[in-house]
Order: structure tokens, then sequence, then C-alpha cells
């Protein structure tokens, strides 16, 4: 088994190694291997898992939260306190640059919310920083953010996605030029990008006290390199030193070798189905149909993917949500695997032999293909389509998909905002469009009362759940690799946090 994985990785390097460089705790360079292309560096015009990594590195936010204990922290600000319910005040950190030498102040984050916040200005993912309405300077240290309704979980997103840009660099470049050569206040900065391809990042030796750490490595060298075989290749001869989103059967064999560190993490990513409830593939599609939708929550055997293919942390879920999260509902609607009822229910609804319908993916290729095959032994016959993410999402956005594959990792927020009212809020990439959902989500997303957020996200997601507008399976894991020379404890957010690695 080891003799047949290294002849596989090998020969996968043989085609694609030429002009690599390789790995060098010398020389303080950590190479990296990301699975999925960049859109564009610029956090806010991507919404990748990889985006989010380089996001947490090359920027800050205002705050902080520590993965291990969920404690608020300052970072860019130092201290923050609610004026009234839609207006939060920020006393920031004096003595902060950034990369190329401007001084951080409140202008920066003025700049920052009032270009993010209109949402003409293009922000890929809206839900983000549409709750925003403006920020005003009170004085060079000093800012008020006003929201445009009351949003408790605002202190949440600005740990998270909403990170602080240069207001004159910005102004000047824009999301382009800023994709080209980040410049943010972080403790990497990029020293190269290639669009889609490479990522150079170094130590940013005047970073300020902050709570994510310093950094110990000083260069991070960052590959796009689809192939997992020619990953796993890599690893073997010195020029990767880190992997991750791993599959569990190469892990699984990686970890028998003595040369590789494996862990394995629980994330906050949850895989589901999305199918076009609101007929916006046609009014006539099956999918309009609830027990159509049913059907298919009744032919996924969620328990059997969890054990077969995802396994470690891994766990089936019921809810539109991560567990974890602030409002995540349980006790809703569960749909068992039974396809003699999936069957049953396909010809009540008028489809006594099926249908053909187009199914879409933009990853874990083999969990979608076991999707597919449960899908198909009820009679629901499909076509199934594998593009790039930014593709589907596009396709899903302009003119949706009858089903398709999905995952979300909630930019790693523990609120149910992050998710449910994401994809529920008559968005681009809401395929349900129900008013119900949308009005208790609006509640539970603007009420300060904790008790009036759960009663609200509680509806939405039973409702969610009745009606199968998704069909949320399982939470996802992550496999790490590593070689020996490296240090690294990963958390369960999913993000690779480059602080936290040394060389051994």
């Amino acid at each position: 088994m080891k003799l047949a994985l290294i002849k596989s990785a090998v020969a996968a390097l043989a085609l694609t190694i030429g002009g690599a460089a390789y790995a060098d705790k010398a020389s303080d360079t950590l190479a990296v291997g990301f699975t999925k292309e960049l859109e564009n560096v610029d956090s806010y015009f991507n919404s990748s898992r990889e985006g989010v990594v380089l996001q947490r590195a090359i920027w800050d936010g205002l705050i902080y939260r520590d993965p291990a204990t969920n404690e608020y922290i300052g970072n860019l600000a130092t201290s923050w306190e609610w004026i009234d319910d839609v207006t939060l005040e920020f006393k920031l950190r004096e003595g902060v640059t950034f990369h190329n030498g401007e001084a951080f102040t409140a202008d920066d984050v003025v700049y920052t919310v009032n270009f993010v916040s209109v949402k003409e200005n293009g922000v890929k993912t809206q839900r983000n920083v549409n709750w925003m309405k403006s920020a005003d300077k009170i004085n060079d240290y000093t800012v008020r953010i006003n929201l445009k309704d009351p949003f408790p979980a605002a202190i949440e997103f600005l740990s998270g996605p909403v990170s602080m840009y240069p207001n004159e660099y910005y102004a000047e470049v824009g999301p382009s030029g800023m994709g080209l050569n980040p410049v943010g206040t972080g403790p990497y900065k990029a020293t190269s990008v290639t669009p889609g391809q490479h990522f150079v990042l170094e130590k940013n030796e005047n970073y300020h006290d902050s709570p994510k750490g310093q950094p110990t490595i000083g260069k991070i060298d960052i590959r796009t390199i689809p192939d997992v075989n020619t990953q796993l290749a890599e690893m073997f001869t010195g020029t990767l030193d880190l992997i991750w989103q791993v599959p569990t059967d190469q892990a699984e064999k990686l970890g028998q070798m003595e040369q590789f560190n494996v862990v394995n993490e629980s994330t906050m990513r949850i895989g589901y189905m999305t199918l076009d409830a609101a007929g916006r593939t046609g009014a006539d599609n099956p999918f309009t149909k609830l027990k159509v939708r049913q059907a298919v929550a009744h032919a996924i055997d969620s328990q059997t993917l969890v054990d077969a293919l995802l396994k470690g942390k891994s766990k089936v879920v019921r809810s539109a949500c991560f567990p974890s999260q602030f409002g995540c509902e349980q006790d809703i609607k569960a749909y068992e695997y039974d396809p003699e009822k999936a069957k049953s229910l396909l010809a009540e609804a008028g489809y006594p032999d099926g249908f053909t319908t187009e199914f879409y993916a933009y990853r874990d290729r083999d969990y979608a293909e076991a999707i597919s095959s449960y899908m198909n032994a009820v009679g629901i016959k499909t076509e199934f389509n594998m593009l790039k993410y930014s593709a589907l999402r596009e396709l899903r956005a302009t003119k949706g998909v009858p089903v398709s594959f999905q995952t979300w990792g909630s930019y790693s927020i523990n609120d149910t905002s992050a998710i449910t009212s994401q994809f529920f809020k008559f968005g681009d990439l809401d395929d349900a469009r129900d008013e119900q959902v949308r009005d208790w989500l609006d509640i539970a997303d603007s009420s300060t009362a904790s008790d009036t957020r759960k009663e609200n996200y509680s509806k939405a997601l039973k409702r969610i759940a009745d009606e199968a507008f998704w069909v949320p399976m399982f939470s996802y894991n992550t496999n790490y690799v590593f070689g020996n020379e490296v240090a690294y404890t990963p958390t369960p957010d999913e993000v690779l946090r480059f602080t936290t690695m040394t060389w051994n």
C-alpha cells in the first residue's frame, strides 16, 4: 500500500515538477499547497477558504476572536462599546503601519467601511458587509461604525471577514490592484502574486502587538496545485512542506509514514444540497414540488457518507447551519435514509418513473459522485457537471441550477446569520425565496435579545427542514499533512494560521 502510494505520487510529479523550488528550512521558507484557484486575493472579492487563509495572514480586523476560547480581543482596535443599538465606537491602536508604510488611522476604517458597505461596489459576499451603513471619524484614533439596523452579530463579523484597508492605496488601485499587490497590516506581507497560481508572503518585521501572535517563519511560498497526487508527490520529494484538505484515504496512508505528521481536525464547513424550489430554472422543474425535495432528502445516506468517505471528526448534519453556531436549531424534521420512501414520494409527485436532471458540484468529486449515485438509485437520473467554484457560483447567481452539491464554511463565523441568512434572504444564491423564512431571519438578525434571536432562527430552520429547501448532509473535517520539520496545531475553524507555525 505504501509503495503503491509512493509510485503514484512520483509518477504524477514527473509530469509537473519542472521548475519547482525546493522547500528549505535553512532559508526559512515554508512551501504550502493550495488546491483551489483563488479568483482574487482582495479579501472582499473572493469567497473561498484559500481567500480566508490569505486574508487572516495579510490583513487585520478591528477585533480578534481567540479560536480556543472564543474570547473577543482587541486587534486594530484596543476597545469598543455600543453607543446605542446601531452604533459601535472603537478606540484604535496607535503606531500601526500598513505594509506600504501608510499609518493606520480612523481614515482607513472610515474608507474601508464606506466602500465595502455600498452594494454597487460589488463585494462578493454581501452578507459579510451589508449590515453596515457607514463609518464616521471622531478623531484620528476614534471611529464609529453605524449599522443599518440592530445587528448583534456585528462583533463576530468584525473579528472575521471585515479587514481594514489603507485608504490612500485602495482609493488609487481598487480591488484589481489590491488583488495583484495586496497591502495590509497583517503578520505577513505579500511580496509576489501570480493570480490563481503562486503567492509569496514574507514576515512583517514591524508587526504590531497583535493577539494573532508574532510570525516566526520568514517566508511562506504558496502554490496552487489542483491535483492531489501531485501534491503528495511534492511532499515526498520535499518541494512542499504542508498540504491540507487531503482526502481521507491518502491521509490514512501518509499517517503510517514516519516522515509525515497527519492531523485531522473538525471544521465549521458543512456539505449540503441545494434544490431549485423557487423555480429559477423553470417554473415546472421537479424541485418546485415538496414531495420531490423530500424524496431527495430520503434518498441520501448521510451516515454512510460520513463513515465511508469523510471519516475523522465529521458528523451527520440535519439543520441548515453548523451545530455550534448561535441559533442553530437542532430540533428539526429529519429525513432518514429510506430509498423506498423516496421512490414512493416521487410517484406521488407525478414521477413514477423518475426524471432526469442536471446535477452540479465544484469540489470533492468522490462525495459528489456518491450523492449522484444515491439519486440515480431512486430514479432521479443525474447529468453530472463538475465546474470550478467561481463558475458554478456565477451560474447559480445568474440563472440558477436545478440541484447542486455545495459546501459553506461560514467564514468561520460562529453565528447562524453567517450561513442561513446568507442563503435564505432573497440574495443571488437563494433557491427557496420563501418570504416566511426571510422575515424570521430578518428578526433574528436584528434583535438584540438572545431569546428572540433563537426563537426566530428556530422558526426559520424548522421551515427550511419541513419544506426540504436544502438537504444538509455532513460537517467537514480537514486532514493536514506536514513534514517533521514543521510544528503546527490546527484549529477547528479551518484557518491556516501561519503565525502559529514554527520549525522543529
